[in-house]
């Protein structure tokens, strides 16, 4: 938890709910909620091709082409790896003056199905790459758009997309204003897991028995995106043991990508990372990662806006061959928030990124933790480490009618609402959104206007690919 959270709790401790409220009202005089309506840039807007650049040159110069590939094919996609360009526009946005703590990236592909440590299936927010304490109005603004972007690309008219997003940030004010007459303990031990997810959804999915089948396809399919699933899908045998199978550009054996270097010698180094590394974890968690041994490591392209950060992916063994763990190590690197909100209070970017996350997520993975460690270029990096597979479930925005799209937009506003008030003053949050719709509207209008924005600067890419200006290279889906 950042020291700014901190403060801001400890301040809410000792200050009644009815202040806390007349906080939150008191915002609406020096932010009214329908200012959030507005986007326009700013007459000294940075180049957002020159922000992606300056992203690319600390990343892995081979893996850059992929990445605005993929950031190419589409707005959304484009929005997806754009976190940088739209923190750096929503600095000048007004603001309440509440602050929580932030996804930082809180688009819809980022809430997703996956597993709590009891073998549950929930659903959460999933990504905190970029995650830091700031205004809870920035990871609303991020959702909110990225719904008028998918629907966009469905051909949904005006109103339908309006719909969508507006009932997106009604069922995020709705979650917290529950949330403000609700008791500490409690909020903490909220959660969405298969029952309520289900129960949420019964009867309003599109064609109502077609819609829940297609969530109860989504549940099953979840459910096999384990190690195992991972062990069939990315491993051979070689010479009677498992080793991971190459696929370059996507997947390199370390072995591979280090010809000259001893595989005896490669081993102690991750094994050694893996050991540091497990450090960080809890105590029982630290015993069960004990029993497991190390089999092969291997270079990973993930997602789009992470394309060219450095990901590994270690296969580990417990009982036998067939007792697979994958862990994945992810490079992390400051925040796109700190430039705008401040630096975290972390040192290790790591450890900022795992304790956003345990903030932020109802329940988190057993085997979430982090280090630093000298790369094979020889500078030192900080990482965080999860679990490659676990039970993730992924959104098909493409497949969705636009009464599908407003239940998920629900579900993801009810869940960003519960991890805000987890870090933030939920009380006056909810005084400042009130039980009007004044701010529901605001966002639908914000979301179409920067989606504009966001449609000019896909096309600025485009452009300068074809102009040759940025190097593009196309490798199939994220």
């Amino acid at each position: 938890m950042s020291q700014h959270t901190t403060a801001a709790m400890r301040a809410v401790a000792h200050s009644t709910p009815e202040e806390r409220a007349a906080r939150g009202k008191e915002a609406r005089r020096r932010s009214p909620r329908s200012d959030h309506a507005v986007y326009k840039p700013s007459p000294d807007r940075p180049d957002p091709l020159a922000m992606l650049e300056a992203q690319s040159a600390a990343r892995v110069p081979e893996l850059v082409p992929i990445r605005y590939g993929r950031m190419m094919e589409s707005p959304f996609r484009f929005y997806r790896g754009a976190a940088a360009i739209m923190a750096a526009d929503l600095a000048d946005s007004p603001t309440s003056g509440l602050t929580a703590q932030l996804c930082g990236d809180a688009h819809m592909l980022n809430f997703r199905l996956l597993a709590s440590p009891e073998r549950q299936l929930m659903f959460d927010i999933n990504d905190f790459d970029e995650t830091l304490p700031g205004p809870w109005e920035w990871d609303v603004k991020r959702l909110s758009v990225s719904f008028a972007i998918a629907g966009r690309a469905n051909g949904f008219d005006d109103a339908e997309r309006a719909r969508i997003v507006s009932s997106t940030v009604r069922s995020y004010r709705k979650a917290m204003l529950r949330f403000a007459e609700t008791g500490n303990l409690d909020i903490w031990c909220t959660k969405i897991d298969a029952d309520l997810l289900q129960s949420l959804t019964a009867g309003r999915l599109h064609g109502t028995k077609h819609g829940r089948k297609n969530l109860a396809r989504a549940m099953a399919k979840a459910r096999t995106r384990d190690s195992l699933q991972a062990f069939d899908r990315l491993t051979e045998t070689v010479d009677g043991r498992p080793r991971i199978a190459a696929d370059p550009p996507l997947l390199i054996p370390a072995g591979d990508l280090l010809p000259d270097v001893e595989r005896s010698a490669l081993e102690r180094r991750f094994r050694g990372l893996i050991e540091r590394y497990g450090r960080t974890l809890a105590s029982d968690r630290r015993t069960l990662l004990a029993d497991y041994r190390l089999a092969d490591v291997a270079r990973k392209v993930v997602g789009v806006g992470s394309v060219g950060t450095r990901c590994w992916i270690f296969l580990l063994l417990g009982r036998d061959d067939q007792d697979p763990l994958f862990l994945q190590a992810k490079e992390a690197d400051t925040s796109v928030l700190a430039a705008h909100v401040g630096a975290s209070r972390y040192r290790n970017q790591g450890e900022r990124v795992v304790a956003g996350q345990r903030l932020m997520q109802a329940t988190s993975d057993i085997f979430l933790g982090w280090e630093r460690v000298d790369g094979i270029d020889g500078r030192q990096r900080d990482f965080y480490v999860r679990q490659l597979r676990d039970w993730k479930g992924i959104a098909m925005p493409e497949r969705m009618q636009p009464k599908d799209m407003r239940v998920f937009g629900e579900l993801c506003g009810l869940t960003l609402a519960r991890a805000h008030a987890r870090s933030g003053d939920r009380i006056a949050i909810a005084g400042y959104l009130g039980s009007g719709d004044s701010f529901d509207r605001a966002l639908a209008a914000f979301a179409e206007a920067y989606a504009d924005q966001n449609e000019r600067d896909h096309q600025a890419l485009v452009d300068a690919v074809r102009a040759g200006r940025l190097p593009a290279e196309e490798l199939g889906a994220a």
